[in-house]
């Protein structure tokens, strides 16, 4: 089941004087955050709060929460989780969060046979690896246009195209 609130990034420090905080994005993009009016400090989305700035910098996004305008309050805020409501995202065509992908099955694109299900992401500079889950058996795949041909979040299926030698071959 999507959640309804995702993990945004986590604050990692402070900045300046006036309550700005360093936030560690949990996306592919540091400006993502600067879309959103509104931030939750809980999995729950009861502690809701007005975004009043968020801006990349380098690797990171710059963020300042309305209220917290000291560098002491800010301090405490350290290390919290920051949350966005799925809904308010606007996602381009063909992206998804990595929520929507996790728990799908992974099955052949020729054939239909499925090859297991998707059971953790991890991102690197040149792709993300997706982890298939089939028994006892792990199989790292790499999420690129050659292999993953089509995700499909609404059948609860990834489309793969079965290359020789990511999956045990029957020879």
């Amino acid at each position: 089941m999507s959640k309804e609130y995702l993990e945004a990034g986590k604050i990692v420090a402070l900045h300046g004087v006036k309550g700005e905080m360093r936030l560690k994005p949990w996306s592919d993009d540091a400006a993502f955050l600067s879309a959103f009016n509104t931030v939750y400090l809980d999995a729950a989305g009861t502690q809701a709060k007005r975004l009043v700035s968020a801006r990349p910098h380098g690797n990171i996004t710059l963020i300042k929460i309305e209220g917290v305008d000291t560098p002491e309050h800010a301090e405490e805020l350290r290390g919290h989780i920051i949350y966005i409501k799925k809904s308010d995202a606007k996602l381009p065509e063909g992206h998804y969060f990595v929520d929507d992908i996790i728990g799908l099955s992974a099955v052949d694109e020729a054939d239909g046979t499925v090859l297991g299900t998707i059971r953790l992401i991890e991102s690197y500079p040149a792709n993300e690896v997706w982890h298939i889950q089939n028994g006892q058996r792990e199989y790292l795949i790499p999420n690129v246009p050659a292999i993953v041909k089509k995700i499909s979040p609404d059948e609860g299926k990834v489309y793969i195209f079965k290359m020789k030698g990511l999956f045990e071959d029957e020879d």
